[in-house]
């Protein structure tokens, strides 16, 4: 007994610690993982558009004048043909009545110059009373007379056509949505960065156009009709076809399709917002990760994947955005596992 008593007051008295088992546990709970999930993408997407005008025109001056009257202002309705504008050019003026004076005048003289070809004619039946010479000469004469006829015809065509861009039309039905003139100011033909005259865009004919990202490109169904409703008028929900696609990737690497949609009442106004429902090809599966696993960066969107016990930084690019998770696309597959509320801290290499 003394022996056992002896032992146990020594194992009572040594160095020896309870081990604590709690920093282990943190460590082992210190990070989150997620999965990630393949799923089939649903039959159709959800896209912003904008209306925009099926036709836009800025009209400029072809010619230097000044503003005489203006027929219209911002918001007046106008038909294809209708006069918009007059401008007035004292200079043009007397440059159209010189032009009249000199084709009168090569008139003239190309008559004048006929009659004599004619009369050297006649003599000329007789032999010996008109050489040769002078005949070819009033020929040669009479035929650069009429030349100048058509010269100066031409040129006064040309002072009639300069003089009617003093006359400004309206190209198609529209409504004037910016006036920059009053009467009397100068105006003249400069570069599309210059203000204009005035703009006119269709009211009635509109593109609701749309853009389409580079992951889809290839799994929207062109054939298909779309539905889409505008952020005004939530309550209505409109059908149409795709009327035409760019075929070829923007700046911002995404291709435009277009619908076109008419206004009948006005209802419609170019700058508005509509969400478009975009049918997709059936078949087509997409990788959704939690929308807590992506870190997003100045330089880059990643995501922090567990390789074996390591941080793998996987550079993504997302796609649809849900309430919960995201579609993602990059060098992932499905049931990898991602580190949730990542920060971006963590290095390629870092244990996990």
């Amino acid at each position: 007994m003394l022996i056992a008593a002896t032992s146990l007051f020594a194992a009572c008295s040594g160095n020896n610690k309870p081990v604590d088992l709690s920093t282990q546990t943190k460590e082992a709970n210190k990070y989150q993982f997620g999965m990630v999930k393949e799923k089939a993408m649903s039959a159709s997407a959800k896209l912003p558009g904008q209306l925009v005008p099926f036709n836009e025109v800025n009209l400029f001056p072809k010619v230097n004048g000044f503003v005489k009257q203006v027929f219209v202002d911002r918001g007046s309705m106008v038909k294809q043909g209708q006069l918009l504008v007059i401008l007035e050019a004292p200079e043009m003026e007397s440059e159209l009545q010189a032009a009249n004076s000199r084709m009168v005048q090569a008139q003239e003289n190309a008559e004048a110059s006929k009659e004599k070809f004619g009369r050297l004619s006649e003599a000329a039946k007789e032999p010996g009373a008109v050489s040769p010479l002078d005949l070819d000469n009033a020929k040669a004469k009479m035929k650069a007379d009429q030349a100048l006829v058509q010269s100066e015809r031409s040129n006064v065509e040309s002072v009639k056509t300069m003089f009617g861009y003093l006359r400004i039309y309206a190209p198609f039905d529209g409504m004037i949505i910016q006036r920059n003139i009053s009467p009397g100011t100068l105006v003249a033909p400069g570069k599309t960065t210059d203000q204009p005259m005035l703009i006119i865009q269709d009211a009635y004919k509109m593109r609701l156009t749309v853009y389409i990202p580079e992951d889809y490109v290839d799994k929207v169904d062109l054939s298909q009709p779309v539905t889409f409703t505008y952020n005004s008028m939530p309550g209505l929900v409109q059908k149409a076809k795709i009327s035409r696609s760019a075929n070829s990737l923007g700046t911002m690497q995404q291709e435009a399709i277009e619908i076109d949609v008419t206004s009948k009442n006005g209802e419609l106004k170019p700058g508005m917002y509509a969400e478009v429902n975009i049918p997709l090809r059936s078949g087509v599966k997409s990788l959704l990760v939690s929308n807590s696993t992506i870190i997003r960066s100045t330089e880059h969107e990643y995501v922090v994947k567990d390789s074996s016990g390591k941080a793998d930084l996987v550079n993504i690019k997302e796609g649809l955005e849900g309430k919960d998770s995201t579609e993602v696309f990059g060098n992932l597959k499905a049931n990898d596992k991602l580190l949730i509320h990542a920060s971006d801290e963590i290095r390629q290499g870092d244990n996990i």
